[in-house]
């Protein structure tokens, strides 16, 4: 196999890549921020990036362009779309969520590629309802396919749901799973393991990193000077979003600070009004987010479900703060007990390991000074090559 140095050299080599995802920043989610990185890499090492995507369909009143150009060679195509919050709604329903989110794609993206075709090399499908797409373009077009993963998705084996990935990852020409919890899950499907081939996130070790100055951070914010939690992710009921309020309940010398969007966002506007300890921030942009990691103590990730990885763990370690989370799907293999404490996310367990590092304060010094070692470790660019590799193999 080919390195990534050895394709840098050639610049006769630039191969156009065809990113093809239903969600796409300015939408707010880690797997976007993840996106937004994954076009700068392929940017930064000649790539040519085509990306096509949908208007944000579950953060509201969000500007977005139909048309933009980053770097080099960035192109991304954005079609207006409807929703907000239903996709939401509609993804505990595969054959709604298929209709919502494919059809139109696909009918959008074939055009493109019927007058752009001779500019793609890969199509890099995000996701299933992409890989679907993708699989049809690759008979049409021949052109090579790897399909992304990005989550864990509880199904059974035997599902009609299962099968049908099952079918669709037979017929791609790589598969990169962002876990051994969901390359583990394929595996079960059926899908064979020789295809699968694991890549880790990475993050911009730049923009997040430790800041200092807590104090002044949080007089600026507007936060009280006092030990702090921080959640940063998605507004819904998995995400263990209900829960935390009720720890914070519990723990009133404990300031907690939510970030986000979603349909639990009323249910935090309310919380805020009735917990003299909670403070429900909102929508932050992405690039102001490395500020908000630095006021906090502890990050916290209560996921009731098997998270695919959990990147906002990956930017609170960068910026020097410990996790206290879920120990469900890829989150424990992203973190150690060296700068995290992982746990069954009920209540009783997350507020027992949010009060020890509140309390025992050597251990959580230790902790926090692991951090940023651990994230320039783990969590640089060079995570990339994976991804990179995959486009050059022969098949």
């Amino acid at each position: 196999m080919q390195t990534t140095e050895k394709f840098n050299q050639s610049n006769k080599d630039n191969k156009g890549i065809l990113l093809l995802t239903p969600f796409f920043s300015p939408n707010i989610g880690g797997v976007e921020t993840h996106f937004d990185d994954l076009v700068s890499a392929l940017d930064k090492r000649g790539y040519n990036v085509f990306v096509q995507t949908y208007s944000p369909i579950t953060t509201e009143n969000t500007k977005w362009l139909p048309n933009e150009k980053r770097g080099q060679n960035i192109f991304i195509r954005r079609y207006r779309w409807f929703g907000k919050t239903l996709f939401h709604k509609l993804e505990k329903y595969p054959v709604l969520d298929f209709l919502y989110l494919t059809p139109y794609l696909f009918i959008r993206v074939l055009f493109f590629l019927i007058f752009n075709h001779h500019k793609i090399d890969v199509i890099h499908a995000q996701g299933f309802n992409a890989s679907l797409i993708a699989i049809v373009l690759k008979k049409v077009f021949k052109k090579k396919v790897v399909a992304s993963t990005h989550a864990v998705y509880e199904l059974d084996k035997a599902s009609s749901t299962a099968k049908l990935i099952k079918t669709i990852l037979d017929r791609v020409d790589k598969v990169l799973c962002l876990s051994n919890a969901s390359a583990n899950e394929l595996v079960t499907f059926g899908v064979k393991p020789d295809r699968i081939e694991n890549y880790k996130y990475w993050i911009d070790l730049e923009s997040f990193k430790p800041l200092g100055h807590q104090k002044l951070l949080r007089q600026e914010l507007s936060l009280s000077d006092s030990f702090s939690v921080l959640y940063v992710g998605r507004l819904i009921e998995k995400k263990g979003i209900t829960i935390l309020v009720e720890v914070a309940k519990q723990l009133p010398e404990i300031q907690f600070i939510f970030i986000g969007v979603g349909p639990l966002a009323a249910e935090l506007n309310q919380a805020e009004q009735a917990i003299k300890n909670v403070r429900f921030l909102g929508k932050i942009a992405n690039v102001d987010l490395p500020k908000y990691y630095n006021i906090a103590d502890i990050f916290c990730i209560p996921s009731q479900y098997e998270e695919g990885y959990g990147r906002v763990v990956l930017e609170a370690v960068a910026c020097g703060v410990p996790v206290i989370g879920s120990d469900k799907g890829g989150i424990p293999e992203a973190l150690d007990q060296t700068v995290s404490i992982l746990v069954e996310p009920t209540k009783g367990n997350l507020k027992s390991a949010i009060s020890e590092l509140h309390l025992d304060k050597p251990k959580y010094q230790e902790l926090a000074d692991n951090c940023r070692q651990y994230a320039e470790m783990n969590f640089s660019d060079k995570n990339v090559e994976t991804i990179i590799e995959s486009y050059h193999e022969k098949l």
